[in-house]
């Protein structure tokens, strides 16, 4: 009797484990569904920001050149343009889902290095006031771009419709 007993305990343990566990796989597979719809949304918006801030940066770039050139970067005028240049056609490229891996490490570098030049202080801070670090401006342009990356652009992008156009 006393080994049918603990059968029985084990048996109610593995079914109760077995039920956390199918819950788990449908919470998995239920959240996997919000993956591109998220990653849309992060292009569309995220996308959005890169356009308008190459477009800043494009029309006032007078103003800009300045700026780079108080911070002692070489080739102002060229870098101010460039940098621009970087924002507004990967920008257009996060909306359209074109590209997006390669884009989103363009405009990670790009990130890096605005923390590099303009952010210096944050980006030193980022251990002993990690408040300063992601209050900087280029933190959420850099998150972003490290999203498209890493997760690439879903279901809901040329990316895909290509890949799969291509295999067919």
């Amino acid at each position: 009797m006393g080994s049918s007993s603990s059968s029985t305990a084990a048996s109610d343990r593995s079914g109760f484990a077995g039920k956390i566990s199918c819950w788990y796989c449908s919470f998995l597979s239920a959240t996997a569904k919000l993956r591109s719809p998220f990653l849309l949304f992060v292009r569309l918006y995220w996308g959005w920001q890169f356009i308008q801030t190459g477009i800043g940066h494009l029309g006032h770039l007078t103003r800009v050149t300045s700026f780079f050139a108080s911070l002692g970067l070489p080739f102002p005028h060229f870098t101010a343009a460039f940098v621009g240049t970087i924002e507004l056609a990967g920008g257009i490229l996060l909306v359209l889902g074109l590209l997006t891996r390669v884009t989103g490490l363009v405009l990670t570098v790009n990130m890096v290095m605005a923390y590099l030049t303009a952010d210096r202080d944050a980006l030193l801070s980022f251990l002993s006031d990690p408040g300063k670090f992601y209050e900087a401006d280029p933190f959420t342009f850099l998150f972003a771009a490290l999203i498209v990356l890493i997760f690439g652009a879903g279901f809901f992008s040329l990316d895909y419709w290509l890949a799969h156009r291509s295999r067919n």
